[in-house]
């Protein structure tokens, strides 16, 4: 069998804006928008807005005061970066899938969290300005025959559960 791969032309409609000022977490702190490291990196850095210190065993949320704007057919998944992992650090729910209708929602416009879990021996130390996750944009796919969604997003973080 031969597979063939397929590249998207995606219109540039991707973008990272801080929340408005109703919804910020982090008053008065200047937000710095998720970066690529690298030329060739896939993965947007997320920065924290605070100090933090997680103390073994224990979970804390840190919000980046950061939105991402993009197109309804593509996911925005978060992890930690490579570096964390060997700090012992995860984020509680392993990885992160932010929907498109995520962005602007009613309860907290879109602010982007990132959950971390230190199941390490030592406190994790975090500055601010120090990466605390990454962001990376995926098209994603439905099946052909799926019965038509009517349901439209009426919360933020972790709505969908309720």
């Amino acid at each position: 069998m031969i597979y063939s791969i397929y590249y998207l032309e995606v219109p540039d409609l991707r973008k990272f804006e801080v929340v408005d000022p109703a919804f910020r977490k982090n008053i008065g702190i200047e937000i710095k928008l998720p970066v690529r490291a690298t030329k060739h990196s896939a993965g947007y850095d997320f920065y924290s807005p605070i100090d933090l210190v997680i103390s073994p065993k224990t979970a804390s949320m840190i919000w980046t005061d950061v939105k991402a704007f993009f197109e309804p057919n593509i996911v925005l998944l978060t992890s930690v970066t490579s570096g964390m992992g060997k700090k012992c650090v995860m984020l509680s729910n392993t990885i992160g899938v932010i929907d498109s209708d995520y962005y602007g929602n009613i309860d907290n416009d879109g602010n982007i969290g990132f959950r971390l879990y230190n199941y390490g021996d030592q406190d994790y130390v975090i500055k601010a300005g120090d990466k605390i996750g990454q962001g990376i944009f995926l098209p994603f796919f439905t099946v052909d025959d799926e019965t038509e969604i009517t349901a439209v997003r009426e919360g933020g973080f972790g709505s969908t559960v309720k």
